[in-house]
């Protein structure tokens, strides 16, 4: 049985006035506050159940294709929880959801995957952007940039292909075990 005891709160109005002990104490809390991120992308895939914004498919059913479709290529793991969260900030961000995915990933993974998520809207970009009056090219800008091939590839293979009303991905549920073990404490 949890322990409904609050844990002690530290009084100091500013950092300037805290202790060591409050520090200790927080950090306690931090740890707490860790454990509960995977629960926590699991709210923000949920809350993407039902928004079609007018695509063909949800926004988590997206997620699950593109998640899905790299799980079934054969990449690892960072690679396939990349893919399934790329787009957690599609709802709080529209205009710049890449770097709400990439921060939250951003502990967790190498820096070619978070600068594939922090990227990748400007990837996916060359499939549409010129129905809408913007360059299509401008992910050229980064033609030289390391990671620059890794981020191409994710958009085409994975992202852009990723709005199928046919693809039988996996459900939510499937990946629930992944998200838990990639964002444990270490």
């Amino acid at each position: 049985m949890a322990s409904s005891i609050e844990p002690r709160r530290a009084t100091f109005r500013s950092f300037a006035e805290s202790t060591k002990e409050d520090w200790d104490d927080l950090t306690e809390q931090y740890k707490v506050v860790q454990g509960r991120v995977a629960s926590q992308v699991l709210e923000q895939l949920e809350k993407l159940r039902g928004e079609f914004l007018g695509y063909p498919v949800d926004r988590l059913e997206h997620s699950l294709q593109t998640a899905t479709r790299a799980e079934r290529d054969g990449r690892d793991e960072e690679y396939v929880v990349c893919a399934l969260v790329h787009d957690i900030g599609d709802s709080l961000a529209p205009d710049n959801h890449e770097a709400i995915a990439a921060a939250v990933l951003k502990p967790f993974v190498s820096p070619a995957n978070y600068w594939m998520v922090a990227h990748h809207g400007i990837f996916q970009g060359y499939y549409f952007w010129n129905h809408i009056g913007l360059n299509k090219n401008a992910r050229d800008e980064y033609r030289d940039h390391e990671h620059y091939a890794l981020t191409e590839e994710f958009c085409a293979k994975y992202d852009q292909v990723s709005f199928d009303v046919d693809y039988k991905s996996e459900p939510l549920e499937h990946f629930v075990p992944l998200l838990h073990k990639f964002f444990a404490l270490t």
